[in-house]
């Protein structure tokens, strides 16, 4: 394999520290452009990894530091609006903004991270990554889209995020409970990328990345209280107390979940066209992840109940 050079938008993140481990170790030069390069300071010791601090939405920053590479890999994504943050600026004005400093430095491969159900009206979010998209589809560029299920792993937004509201107290009172995912490991999301990148034949394609299950938000959740050694009370929630539960949480600093989001989860993440299969990846299933995730968490909590149990 010939290294090429690659810029990564929103390498810091989830996804992208996890992309920038397996490109590194096939030896390409990778330039992260990041609002803050220390946000993430163990992906500036990966080897061929360096890591810039500039604006991403100043085109002619972009221009600047995309000029002379191979290819972009646009990561950028918000899942709650905070702040000057909205999902208007992160997805679609970035977007046609990178549209432009690709063309003008003369950059014609361009990698997009999506979502499954982009464009549904039923969100925000869902809109505005739909609204990229297409103007990715028409730019002109050698472009490939990705569009993942619900994405989990190590220090993810999901099975950590609801390991720690599991360990707030006895019971959880669960929104939209019976929403549907298929959820893909970000290993394997990485590795499609990793895949494409090197392969025209992805030119012009969308990937919808998901896993082999589909479950049911409270399905997922039962399932992690159950393989960490936590006991404890599911709650699903009606539609009108998980509606009034999502205003409730945007009051919350940080806004752990919106009405958005509870938007979101009405539109049941499930695909139709398996990407992972079509680059000759088999994803592995979220029932025998969340041992390999959660197995020290899991030995904790038996101690800590052990410990419990001695001294009553």
């Amino acid at each position: 394999m010939t290294p090429k050079r690659f810029v990564v938008l929103g390498g810091t993140g989830f996804i992208g520290s996890n992309l920038l481990a397996a490109l590194a170790d096939d030896g390409h030069r990778i330039t992260v452009l990041s609002r803050n390069r220390e946000q993430r300071r163990a992906i500036n010791v990966l080897p061929n990894v360096r890591t810039i601090s500039t604006d991403v939405y100043d085109r002619a920053a972009l221009e600047k530091h995309i000029a002379g590479h191979d290819a972009v890999i646009n990561l950028v994504g918000i899942l709650n609006q905070t702040g000057g943050a909205t999902f208007t600026h992160a997805h679609v004005d970035l977007t046609a903004t990178l549209i432009a400093a690709c063309r003008q430095a003369g950059v014609r491969r361009l990698h997009l991270m999506s979502s499954l159900n982009a464009g549904n009206r039923a969100s925000k979010y869902l809109k505005t990554r739909g609204e990229a998209e297409a103007q990715v589809r028409n730019s002109g560029l050698d472009w490939t889209i990705y569009r993942p299920s619900v994405v989990y792993g190590e220090n993810d937004g999901l099975v950590f995020r609801f390991l720690k509201l599991l360990r707030m107290g006895p019971v959880l009172p669960l929104a939209q409970p019976h929403a549907k995912f298929q959820p893909a490991y970000v290993g394997d999301v990485a590795q499609a990328i990793r895949r494409c990148l090197t392969d025209r034949g992805s030119i012009g394609k969308i990937h919808e990345l998901y896993g082999p299950d589909t479950l049911e938000l409270v399905a997922m959740v039962r399932m992690i209280a159950a393989t960490a050694g936590l006991r404890r009370w599911v709650l699903p929630l009606p539609h009108l107390l998980g509606h009034l539960q999502a205003i409730a949480a945007e009051l919350i600093p940080g806004k752990p979940f919106s009405r958005d989001n509870f938007n979101s989860l009405g539109v049941d993440s499930v695909g139709s066209r398996d990407g992972f299969t079509a680059l000759g990846i088999a994803p592995r299933r979220f029932a025998a992840m969340l041992p390999v995730l959660l197995g020290s968490h899991a030995r904790a909590n038996l101690l800590d109940h052990a410990r419990m149990t001695q001294e009553a």
